[in-house]
């Protein structure tokens, strides 16, 4: 390879880098800019973070800071996380133009729908932890301490918690989409995964308990909807699926006729 070949084989990878790089940092001045706007009110986002567990504590009860910094750090954690939940449409809209000129039209049609539906479900298992679930957990944790034992929680510790159980809630509720896109990428079929059903329910309950506390009542809230949202995914996959197969045959065609 001659050094101008070589140089014109490197432009286009230069070019991407430079790309990716702008598209990074429109993502990190956005989070930025939305952090310094929350941090001015980084207390009451905890507050209204914390109001499950404060609902369900005994009177006179409240929560308590072990380290000395806590008390300034933990509500700006917060607000950085809130943030980058914030940005995360922002966070898919800059990665969606960076890969959609790479991409087939019908790889366009099928991925950008699947964008959308996993930020909004993604968000919607935070809104089933938040609203659903807390106030449920929290009440059966606080009235099962023992006799004489102050329900005193450290504002720290509560707020890694809470994060993980979104997390965790966040990604279960994505199982329509990882069923979508396993039958999309011909990995296996809606009646491979109606067969498997029976496996799929006691998977949920399995993850339900590894990644909620040990209380009946959060394992199930997270393992049932977990179970529905498998046969959304289901659904769909036998809905949209094959019509998008059928639409690609199609497209293949006229390719294959222009060419």
């Amino acid at each position: 390879m001659t050094s101008n070949n070589f140089e014109e084989a490197a432009q286009p990878f230069i070019s991407h880098l430079i790309e990716l790089r702008n598209r990074l940092l429109k993502v990190i001045s956005f989070v930025i800019v939305v952090f310094l706007g929350l941090s001015v009110y980084a207390n009451q986002i905890y507050s209204y973070l914390a109001g499950p567990l404060l609902k369900h504590m005994p009177k006179n009860s409240t929560m308590i800071a072990i380290d000395v910094a806590s008390p300034f750090f933990t509500p700006f954690k917060l607000a950085l996380v809130a943030a980058i939940f914030i940005s995360v449409p922002v966070i898919l809209y800059q990665f969606w133009a960076f890969v959609a000129p790479g991409l087939y039209k019908r790889e366009r049609r099928m991925i950008f729908p699947l964008l959308i539906a996993s930020t909004f479900l993604f968000f919607l298992g935070v809104a089933f932890a938040y609203y659903v679930v807390f106030p449920l957990m929290f009440s059966f944790l606080t009235a099962a301490a023992p006799e004489g034992v102050a329900v005193m929680t450290d504002i720290s510790k509560y707020l890694d918690f809470v994060l993980a159980l979104f997390f965790a809630f966040g990604i279960c509720f994505e199982v329509p989409i990882f069923t979508i896109v396993l039958v999309w990428t011909g990995m296996v079929t809606p009646a491979d995964l109606s067969e498997k059903r029976p496996y799929v329910i006691v998977g949920a309950f399995v993850i339900g308990m590894f990644l909620t506390p040990p209380d009946a009542i959060s394992q199930t809230m997270l393992a049932v909807p977990m179970w529905m949202l498998f046969e959304v995914g289901l659904l769909c996959s036998r809905l949209f699926v094959h019509k998008n197969n059928a639409d690609d045959d199609e497209l293949d065609k006229l390719e294959q006729l222009s060419d």
